[in-house]
């Protein structure tokens, strides 16, 4: 057990969408009482956007104490450097409360930013309107290029199609007269972290038919009319809240774009294309120790790993926790 002078020890459990990492933190809030959840998912954080997000349900929510829920309007621009400032507030109210955080979600980089307490590169935001537009007229291939010549090691590092990313490689490189791939240890340095990390796996087969089933429950359950009501409120979606999945493409149907039948078979390619990015991205990180979701016994499993237990046999292999 942690000695009085050291925090509680910290879980965070990861995974790609709809592999039930929601479903796991509220059994073990319910199971050792001392647990608060920390949502690191980079829409949860905007109100009204419940359905597409699959956000914590309102049982969910009274059941245990969440974090970083319901923090932003979806008019607002956000950032990892606001979301790390947001998520070290919250670690240290749970801190003080003498409870144990878990973080819950699938959002690589706010993960890294709060596991790691990554130094994150300044802002630049005339540099980044000036990319902006010239993305517009160019596109991401021509900036990848741009970013190729200005910084090799990032470029290899980023997908030629990742607007988002090649635009913030390329603000910091010239904002700063530094290359981006300078910015600290970066992402490719995996350090010691109080965190120990869980990977929920499932067999593909089983992944995508879980996303499908949910998207279906989503679009049954309200998604549409949840999309009309945020496109047309004053402001609309910011750059940020509207590249959540699902709500472009929602949009664009309502606007008579596309069917409803092509906009949901773009949101079940576009997420199950996300779910492998997801657990490409998790999979390169050797601290995580992944597990079946819905294995036996799981919750009790990771409460002893939790009280101290050394994590068993290879992190890169799915392993009963515990056993």
């Amino acid at each position: 057990m942690p000695g009085a002078s050291e925090p509680p020890r910290a879980l965070a459990i990861v995974g790609p969408t709809a592999s039930g990492k929601t479903a796991l933190a509220c059994q073990l809030a319910a199971a050792l009482g001392d647990v608060e959840l920390v949502s690191v998912d980079a829409f949860a954080i905007y109100r009204h956007m419940d359905i597409g997000t699959a956000k914590p349900t309102a049982a969910e929510r009274a059941a245990a104490r969440w974090h970083l829920v319901d923090i932003a309007d979806p008019n607002e621009e956000y950032s990892v450097a606001r979301f790390q400032a947001a998520a070290r507030d919250a670690l240290a109210q749970i801190a003080r409360a003498g409870h144990r955080p878990v973080l819950v979600g699938g959002t690589g980089l706010y993960h890294r930013a709060v596991i790691d307490d990554l130094a994150l590169p300044g802002r630049y935001p005339e540099v980044a309107v000036a990319l902006e537009e010239e993305l517009a007229r160019v596109g991401p291939e021509a900036l990848h290029a741009r970013l190729s010549a200005l910084d090799p090691d990032a470029a290899r590092r980023i997908l030629p199609t990742n607007a988002r990313r090649i635009v913030r490689a390329l603000e910091v490189t010239l904002g700063s007269g530094r290359p981006f791939s300078a910015s600290g240890p970066g992402l490719h340095a995996y350090g010691p972290s109080r965190f120990v990390q869980l990977g929920l796996e499932l067999d593909r087969a089983e992944l995508d038919r879980r996303i499908e089933a949910r998207l279906d429950a989503q679009l049954a359950g309200g998604f549409l009319g949840e999309v009309a009501a945020l496109v047309a409120a004053p402001g609309g979606l910011s750059r940020t809240a509207g590249a959540a999945l699902g709500y472009a493409t929602l949009a664009a149907h309502l606007r008579g774009e596309i069917t409803l039948a092509a906009a949901r078979a773009e949101i079940l390619r576009r997420t199950r294309s996300f779910a492998r990015r997801q657990e490409s991205w998790f999979r390169r990180d050797p601290r995580v120790l992944w597990v079946r979701a819905g294995a036996p016994d799981l919750v009790a499993r990771v409460g002893a790993l939790l009280s101290g237990a050394a994590p068993p046999g290879s992190s890169g292999e799915a392993a009963e926790v515990g056993g």
